[in-house]
């Protein structure tokens, strides 16, 4: 501060304060940096270590300087203060040494700390509260659950092989806590299942469909700190999401049925996008299976359970063999969580612009009874569509069903073909392998488009089902009327049916191989008979997954080989060929809307004998996008996950 007999100056000291962090918390990599501004006045406190020149003129200098000063002080003073001002809410906190904190932070720059937590502490806080507000989102969706359960046996050439299966397909109903109301075990509708949440068997060894969908959920009732103990591990990249990951540990006298694993949590909202482990420990009455889980974005702050893996037991494992269950794996999958289906919702808001009206008084715009029994038997496959979509169990229509309508399209040119009205095709959501025709459209699972090996393969099916509507198989045109549409949910595979007779079965196998002698797929029908030998091979293995809901099985026993090619049908497969895929092989899932995607995986370039695992269970493993980055969340076949061990949080 400088002194001028009884004039005040002003005089500025810029500089860096360094502050020890707060009850010696371990901090987040971030670089804060402030300006301080000190205003000295005389008469007043002087800050720590800051100069003071007193300079001694004679009395008529003093008397000089004192007229230039009272001019230069006005005019000068006040820009001062405001540029210092400007300089501290501007100053870059990159030109701060990181081993230095500001004593004191800006203004403008407290807000934003205050929205990043900096602390591991913190940084837990924010996960519980953001996972509490999950639950209380999810508990607002009713989604379709599908799993699917392989039981295996140890072969001595391939490893763990199918041994029996069981299929659970249900409505979620999250406002209840965790229900299932089955859709296709009506049977057991009514039963009282025993053991509590999360207990994948009940009485007598069954499986519990509440049992895996409990696994949605670390944990429903008690997520906080106060029940768990949250250890730091890494950061790790899952797809194009940056994820802090942290192991969590249930404290001593919490409770039964918590869980034990990792939780992987993008660093942006701080929700939790994947979690792996088991809840425990085990009872007499309950047990408890390791998973892994998997939530997908579908919007701001809004990660959607959509995938889980669980898997227990081997052949070797003494827990195993004394709980008397065979091992097993299993896949659940979440779908349709938007309500009504987003093409309405869109459908609604559309902008449609009217053209001005022709004369078309020269037109044949008249119905013949020939024409109109055709619009009334569109108007029935029509209905069904749609009724079926709102259900969530058929795909919207979309890249996949394009597929199937190429390989109809080449059926029909070289067959010279022109069938009106003009053949569909779509996707029914299961895993079951299944297919179908309803009048003119054809219907494939989505479990069947997944395991067959190749585009001959596919060809093999369709012209199967494209043999039905060549010869006209007869659907129930009924579901013209719009009451027949109105039934219980849990009644569909009751209410609706497409399966055919043996005689037409037989029909359309003759109808379908004359098709495929005169198709581009004539002379690549080997992978197709090797795929129907080996379903047949597995048939006893997988009941449950070859058994139809809506439609036909997979016809094993066609001879596809005498019609359509002179190779005989005995042949054995190469050591290279693959003659079925694994479970989810070919098609992705899009939770939010159901929706249907090729899936777009790496190339393989050997495939051992044991890793051919056909018509069988694998991992999950996503490469997880943001909403707007990319597509969708795409399943791949193999770990897309990027580890930095030397990063802290």
């Amino acid at each position: 501060m400088l002194i001028i007999r009884n004039v005040r100056c002003l005089t500025f000291a810029v500089g860096l304060k360094a502050r020890p962090d707060a009850k010696g918390e371990r901090r987040l990599s971030q670089n804060c940096s402030s300006v301080q501004m000190t205003v000295h006045f005389a008469g007043g406190s002087v800050a720590s270590g800051a100069p003071t020149v007193t300079y001694r003129f004679s009395e008529n200098i003093m008397r000089f300087l004192l007229n230039v000063l009272l001019v230069t002080a006005s005019l000068i003073a006040m820009p001062l203060v405001k540029s210092a001002q400007l300089l501290a809410a501007q100053q870059p906190a990159a030109q701060e040494p990181a081993a230095q904190e500001p004593a004191a932070q800006s203004p403008a720059a407290q807000p934003r700390a205050a929205q990043q937590p900096t602390t591991e502490s913190q940084v837990v806080d924010k996960i519980v509260t953001r996972e509490q507000e999950e639950m209380r989102l999810i508990r607002q969706f009713s989604p379709l659950v599908e799993t699917y359960v392989q039981n295996f046996r140890e072969n001595k050439h391939l490893g763990a092989v199918p041994d029996g299966d069981k299929y659970l397909l249900g409505r979620a109903d999250f406002s209840r806590g965790v229900e299932v109301v089955s859709l296709n075990d009506t049977q057991s509708k009514n039963k009282n299942f025993l053991g509590s949440m999360g207990n994948f068997f009940a009485f007598g060894k069954q499986y519990v469909p509440a049992g895996f969908l409990q696994m949605v959920f670390i944990d429903s009732d008690g997520f906080n700190q106060g029940n768990y103990k949250f250890t730091y591990v890494r950061r790790e990249f899952l797809g194009e999401v940056r994820c802090l990951v942290f192991d969590l540990t249930p404290l001593p006298k919490t409770g039964k049925g918590r869980f034990v694993g990792r939780i992987w949590v993008e660093d942006q909202d701080y929700s939790i996008v994947r979690f792996n482990g088991s809840f425990g420990p085990a009872s007499l009455t309950s047990y408890y299976f390791s998973f892994d889980s998997w939530r997908v974005n579908t919007g701001k702050k809004q990660w959607l359970p959509a995938f889980i893996y669980s898997q227990q037991g081997d052949f070797q494992d003494a827990q195993t063999k004394s709980m008397a269950f065979k091992p097993f794996k299993a896949q659940t999958r979440l779908w349709g969580y938007a309500p009504g289906g987003v093409g309405e919702e869109q459908e609604l808001t559309k902008l449609l612009v009217e053209t001005p009206v022709k004369d078309q008084a020269e037109k044949a715009d008249d119905y013949s009874p020939l024409l109109a029994e055709r619009s009334w038997a569109r108007q029935a496959e029509d209905n069904v569509m749609d009724s079926m979509e709102r259900l969530g169990l058929m795909a919207p229509y979309g890249d996949v069903d394009k597929v199937l309508e190429t390989v109809v399209n080449n059926l029909e040119v070289t067959n010279d073909l022109d069938i009106q009205p003009e053949v569909r095709c779509r996707v029914l959501m299961t895993s079951t392998l299944e297919s179908f025709t309803i009048g003119h459209t054809i219907v494939l699972s989505r479990g069947l488009i997944d395991v067959l090996p190749d585009e001959a393969s596919l060809a093999a099916i369709i012209a199967h089902e494209f043999g039905h509507v060549l010869l006209g198989h007869h659907m129930d045109t009924q579901f013209g009327f719009f009451n027949h549409l109105r039934f219980d949910e849990k009644e569909t595979f009751s209410h609706f049916g497409f399966g055919s007779t043996h005689e037409e079965e037989q029909a359309a196998n003759r109808k379908g191989a004359e098709l495929l002698s005169k198709s581009p797929y004539k002379d690549q029908t080997g992978t197709a008979r090797l795929f129907l030998q080996a379903l047949k091979d597995r048939s006893k293995d997988i009941p449950n997954l070859i058994s139809p809901h809506l439609g036909d099985r997979v016809p094993t026993n066609w001879a596809i080989a005498s019609e359509s090619s002179a190779q005989p049908s005995a042949e054995k497969p190469a050591a290279n060929v693959i003659a079925a895929l694994p479970l989810g092989g070919r098609v992705k899932i899009e939770p939010w809307s159901g929706r249907l995607q090729m899936l777009k995986s790496k190339p393989v370039s050997a495939v051992a004998e044991y890793e051919k695992i056909p018509f069988e269970i694998t991992p999950f493993v996503l490469f997880l996008t943001r909403q707007g980055d990319s597509s969708s969340t795409e399943v791949v076949g193999a770990a897309s996950a990027k580890s930095d061990a030397n990063t802290r949080p």
